[in-house]
Protein backbone atom coordinates (compact mmCIF):
# COMPACT_ATOMS: atom_id res chain seq x y z
CA UNK A 1 0.00 0.00 0.00
CA UNK A 2 1.28 3.47 -0.86
CA UNK A 3 2.04 5.62 2.15
CA UNK A 4 -0.53 8.22 1.14
CA UNK A 5 -3.21 5.51 0.86
CA UNK A 6 -2.26 4.19 4.29
CA UNK A 7 -2.77 7.65 5.79
CA UNK A 8 -6.12 8.11 4.03
CA UNK A 9 -7.42 4.68 5.08
CA UNK A 10 -6.56 5.30 8.75
CA UNK A 11 -8.11 8.77 8.65
CA UNK A 12 -11.29 7.44 7.05
CA UNK A 13 -11.70 4.47 9.42
CA UNK A 14 -11.06 6.44 12.62
CA UNK A 15 -13.37 9.27 11.58
CA UNK A 16 -16.07 6.85 10.44
CA UNK A 17 -16.08 4.89 13.72
CA UNK A 18 -15.74 8.04 15.83
CA UNK A 19 -18.52 10.01 14.16
CA UNK A 20 -20.87 7.04 13.75
CA UNK A 21 -20.59 6.21 17.47
CA UNK A 22 -21.10 9.84 18.51
CA UNK A 23 -24.10 10.40 16.25
CA UNK A 24 -25.74 7.16 17.42
CA UNK A 25 -25.23 8.02 21.10
CA UNK A 26 -26.36 11.62 20.62
CA UNK A 27 -29.58 10.61 18.85
CA UNK A 28 -30.43 7.45 20.84
CA UNK A 29 -29.38 8.07 24.45
CA UNK A 30 -30.42 10.55 27.13
CA UNK A 31 -27.73 12.55 28.87
CA UNK A 32 -26.17 10.41 31.60
CA UNK A 33 -27.77 7.19 30.32
CA UNK A 34 -25.53 4.14 30.55
CA UNK A 35 -25.43 0.48 29.56
CA UNK A 36 -22.82 -2.24 29.94
CA UNK A 37 -20.71 -3.43 27.02
CA UNK A 38 -21.17 -7.21 26.60
CA UNK A 39 -22.52 -7.32 30.17
CA UNK A 40 -19.19 -6.28 31.71
CA UNK A 41 -19.41 -4.24 34.91
CA UNK A 42 -16.22 -2.33 34.13
CA UNK A 43 -16.95 -1.45 30.47
CA UNK A 44 -19.81 0.92 29.74
CA UNK A 45 -21.34 3.24 27.18
CA UNK A 46 -22.13 6.33 29.25
CA UNK A 47 -23.32 9.44 27.41
CA UNK A 48 -21.90 12.79 28.50
CA UNK A 49 -20.77 15.92 26.68
CA UNK A 50 -17.92 18.29 27.41
CA UNK A 51 -16.99 21.75 26.24
CA UNK A 52 -13.27 21.29 26.66
CA UNK A 53 -10.38 18.99 26.04
CA UNK A 54 -9.89 15.23 25.89
CA UNK A 55 -11.23 13.04 28.72
CA UNK A 56 -13.65 15.75 29.88
CA UNK A 57 -11.09 18.37 30.91
CA UNK A 58 -12.30 21.94 30.45
CA UNK A 59 -11.09 25.37 29.40
CA UNK A 60 -13.58 27.83 30.87
CA UNK A 61 -16.07 30.12 29.19
CA UNK A 62 -17.05 30.91 25.61
CA UNK A 63 -13.69 32.52 24.88
CA UNK A 64 -11.88 29.48 26.26
CA UNK A 65 -14.03 27.22 24.10
CA UNK A 66 -13.32 29.33 21.00
CA UNK A 67 -9.58 29.46 21.78
CA UNK A 68 -9.49 25.68 22.19
CA UNK A 69 -11.32 25.11 18.90
CA UNK A 70 -8.96 27.46 17.04
CA UNK A 71 -5.94 25.81 18.65
CA UNK A 72 -7.19 22.42 17.49
CA UNK A 73 -7.54 23.69 13.92
CA UNK A 74 -3.99 25.09 13.95
CA UNK A 75 -2.66 21.84 15.46
CA UNK A 76 -4.44 19.78 12.78
CA UNK A 77 -2.95 21.95 10.04
CA UNK A 78 0.52 21.49 11.52
CA UNK A 79 0.06 17.72 11.84
CA UNK A 80 -1.16 17.49 8.24
CA UNK A 81 1.91 19.45 7.12
CA UNK A 82 4.20 17.08 9.05
CA UNK A 83 2.52 13.99 7.62
CA UNK A 84 2.76 15.28 4.04
CA UNK A 85 6.50 15.86 4.54
CA UNK A 86 6.89 12.41 6.10
CA UNK A 87 5.27 10.84 3.05
CA UNK A 88 7.62 12.77 0.76
CA UNK A 89 10.63 11.73 2.87
CA UNK A 90 9.37 8.13 2.90
CA UNK A 91 9.34 7.79 6.66
CA UNK A 92 8.43 4.39 8.07
CA UNK A 93 4.82 3.23 7.99
CA UNK A 94 4.87 2.92 11.78
CA UNK A 95 5.67 6.62 12.25
CA UNK A 96 2.99 7.57 9.73
CA UNK A 97 0.43 5.42 11.54
CA UNK A 98 1.23 7.09 14.87
CA UNK A 99 0.96 10.64 13.56
CA UNK A 100 -2.13 9.81 11.48
CA UNK A 101 -3.92 8.40 14.54
CA UNK A 102 -3.23 11.68 16.35
CA UNK A 103 -4.43 13.69 13.36
CA UNK A 104 -7.59 11.59 12.96
CA UNK A 105 -8.44 11.93 16.65
CA UNK A 106 -7.93 15.68 16.58
CA UNK A 107 -10.13 15.96 13.47
CA UNK A 108 -12.84 13.85 15.11
CA UNK A 109 -13.13 16.21 18.07
CA UNK A 110 -12.89 19.29 15.86
CA UNK A 111 -15.96 18.09 13.94
CA UNK A 112 -17.90 18.00 17.22
CA UNK A 113 -16.72 21.46 18.28
CA UNK A 114 -17.21 23.05 14.87
CA UNK A 115 -20.48 21.53 13.68
CA UNK A 116 -22.44 19.66 16.37
CA UNK A 117 -23.85 22.89 17.79
CA UNK A 118 -25.19 23.73 14.34
CA UNK A 119 -26.67 20.34 13.39
CA UNK A 120 -28.11 19.05 16.69
CA UNK A 121 -30.63 20.29 19.22
CA UNK A 122 -29.44 20.59 22.81
CA UNK A 123 -29.51 17.30 24.73
CA UNK A 124 -31.75 17.86 27.78
CA UNK A 125 -29.70 17.44 30.96
CA UNK A 126 -32.46 16.84 33.50
CA UNK A 127 -35.78 16.50 31.69
CA UNK A 128 -34.83 13.48 29.58
CA UNK A 129 -35.08 13.01 25.85
CA UNK A 130 -32.57 12.75 23.03
CA UNK A 131 -31.17 15.26 20.56
CA UNK A 132 -32.52 15.74 17.06
CA UNK A 133 -30.16 15.87 14.09
CA UNK A 134 -30.72 18.64 11.51
CA UNK A 135 -33.64 20.27 13.38
CA UNK A 136 -35.81 22.70 11.36
CA UNK A 137 -35.12 25.53 13.82
CA UNK A 138 -31.36 25.12 13.78
CA UNK A 139 -28.91 23.82 16.36
CA UNK A 140 -28.02 24.80 19.90
CA UNK A 141 -24.78 26.75 19.30
CA UNK A 142 -22.90 28.66 16.59
CA UNK A 143 -19.90 27.47 14.59
CA UNK A 144 -16.93 26.34 16.77
CA UNK A 145 -19.04 26.30 19.95
CA UNK A 146 -20.38 22.74 19.84
CA UNK A 147 -19.89 20.18 22.61
CA UNK A 148 -17.77 17.05 22.26
CA UNK A 149 -19.65 13.77 22.71
CA UNK A 150 -18.06 11.20 25.05
CA UNK A 151 -19.32 7.71 25.76
CA UNK A 152 -16.57 5.21 26.69
CA UNK A 153 -16.42 4.65 30.45
CA UNK A 154 -14.27 2.05 32.22
CA UNK A 155 -14.76 2.49 35.99
CA UNK A 156 -12.33 -0.21 37.12
CA UNK A 157 -12.38 -0.95 40.85
CA UNK A 158 -10.24 -3.22 43.00
CA UNK A 159 -12.61 -6.09 42.32
CA UNK A 160 -11.57 -6.15 38.66
CA UNK A 161 -7.83 -6.27 39.43
CA UNK A 162 -5.77 -9.36 40.40
CA UNK A 163 -4.84 -9.41 44.09
CA UNK A 164 -1.15 -8.86 43.26
CA UNK A 165 -1.74 -5.44 41.65
CA UNK A 166 -0.34 -2.80 44.07
CA UNK A 167 -1.63 0.70 44.93
CA UNK A 168 -5.26 0.02 44.12
CA UNK A 169 -7.61 1.20 46.85
CA UNK A 170 -10.74 -0.28 48.37
CA UNK A 171 -13.75 -1.84 46.73
CA UNK A 172 -15.19 1.54 45.75
CA UNK A 173 -11.97 3.04 44.44
CA UNK A 174 -12.37 4.12 40.83
CA UNK A 175 -9.12 3.46 39.01
CA UNK A 176 -10.12 5.33 35.87
CA UNK A 177 -12.79 8.02 36.03
CA UNK A 178 -12.77 9.88 32.68
CA UNK A 179 -15.39 9.31 30.00
CA UNK A 180 -13.88 9.57 26.53
CA UNK A 181 -14.47 8.77 22.86
CA UNK A 182 -12.87 7.04 19.87
CA UNK A 183 -11.07 10.24 18.84
CA UNK A 184 -9.46 10.52 22.29
CA UNK A 185 -8.45 6.86 22.03
CA UNK A 186 -6.78 7.42 18.64
CA UNK A 187 -4.82 10.43 19.95
CA UNK A 188 -3.72 8.59 23.09
CA UNK A 189 -2.72 5.47 21.14
CA UNK A 190 -0.64 7.49 18.68
CA UNK A 191 1.13 9.43 21.43
CA UNK A 192 1.82 6.35 23.56
CA UNK A 193 3.27 4.44 20.60
CA UNK A 194 5.57 7.36 19.80
CA UNK A 195 6.73 7.53 23.42
CA UNK A 196 7.20 3.77 23.81
CA UNK A 197 9.20 3.40 20.60
CA UNK A 198 10.85 6.84 20.48
CA UNK A 199 14.39 5.42 20.52
CA UNK A 200 13.75 3.22 17.51
CA UNK A 201 11.87 6.01 15.69
CA UNK A 202 14.11 8.99 16.40
CA UNK A 203 17.52 7.28 16.54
Amino acid sequence: MKKSYLVLVILFLVLLIDQASKIWVKTHMEYGEQFAIFGLSWANIHFVENEGMAFGMKLGGDYGKLALSLFRIVAVGFLAYLIINMIKERKSDFVLVCFTLILAGALGNIIDSAFYGMIFTETPYHSGGVATMFPPGGGYAPFLHGKVVDMLYFPLTEGEFPSWVPFVGGDHFLFFRPVFNIADTAITTGVLLLLLFRRQIFH
